[in-house]
């Protein structure tokens, strides 16, 4: 990495080293493996990660966390988050994104306190101030930190910095929530998450990396990469999304021609907004 990034990556350490031991929330993720690393390079063992196991995770995420954990060499711990039970979660407003951080910061917090009062961090980044983002508000009121941002780091430079340091998830696919995938006031079921999460799955065996399944009742809009779209048309894997997701109970299946972008639900946020 260049002179400049190395200095932000030695300027989050001090951060890290100035809380001395920390609990990092850790979904596995391009951002929360990078934060572990340098709590890790920080403090040592004094760093434990911390990953929320629920409707809304992936089963395949949460295996996925359990090998990161073990590769970085870290103490990794699991916590059953349920914020389904919360009619303000489940009812799907614009504001979901707070009842889920205070749903996991709230079950955070008894364990930092048993590891000596640890400082409980977030792999915010400071493209994250940019967006609809109230889980970060959730995060202020819980007093849970972002080192990320408080050392001015970007995305692309934690993708930059993860491939010199070695980390497995440098050129991860970004990921978020499977209830992102609903509109909002689209009121989020088990069983809608059951199915948004089979699609995802096979779109995955299909051999994509970055895409988003959308869910629109009995729609689904599919979001790829515009570069991927012709390979969707390519050995009969057309065919076999439409066969699979009408399997799941959709209507309808669509290739969103925008192309896939993240956070796209926040856009009728933006549009509502200009009118």
């Amino acid at each position: 990495m260049d002179a400049a990034l190395a200095a932000k990556y030695e300027r989050l350490l001090g951060i890290i080293r100035d809380m001395d031991r920390v609990l990092v929330a850790f979904s596995g993720g391009v951002d929360s493996t990078f934060l572990g690393r340098a709590a890790k390079d920080a403090v040592g063992d004094r760093a434990v990660l911390v990953t929320a196991d629920s409707e809304t995770y992936p089963a395949s995420e949460l295996d996925e966390t359990r090998r990161l954990a073990e590769l970085l060499g870290m103490r990794h711990l699991v916590v059953q988050t349920r914020e389904l039970d919360n009619p303000q979660y489940a009812l799907n407003s614009p504001n979901r994104c707070y009842f889920c951080k205070e749903e996991l910061f709230a079950k955070l917090g008894p364990i930092a306190r048993e590891h000596d009062d640890a400082t409980m961090i977030y792999g915010a980044n400071m493209d994250d101030l940019g967006d609809h983002r109230p889980g970060m508000d959730a995060a202020k009121a819980a007093g849970v930190r972002a080192p990320l941002i408080e050392a001015g780091i970007w995305k692309e430079e934690i993708r930059v910095v993860s491939r010199a340091l070695g980390l497995a998830t440098w050129d991860k696919p970004s990921f978020a929530c499977l209830s992102s995938r609903f509109q909002y006031g689209d009121a989020i079921t088990p069983e809608k998450l059951r199915r948004i999460d089979a699609a995802e799955v096979f779109v995955r065996s299909l051999g994509f990396r970055q895409f988003r399944v959308r869910h629109h009742d009995r729609l689904a809009r599919l979001e790829l990469p515009p570069e991927e779209m012709e390979r969707l048309f390519e050995d009969g894997r057309r065919k076999a999304v439409v066969e699979r997701f009408r399997e799941l109970g959709y209507l309808y299946v669509t290739l969103d021609l925008q192309g896939f972008r993240s956070g796209s639900a926040n856009e009728i946020l933006k549009w509502i907004g200009k009118k």
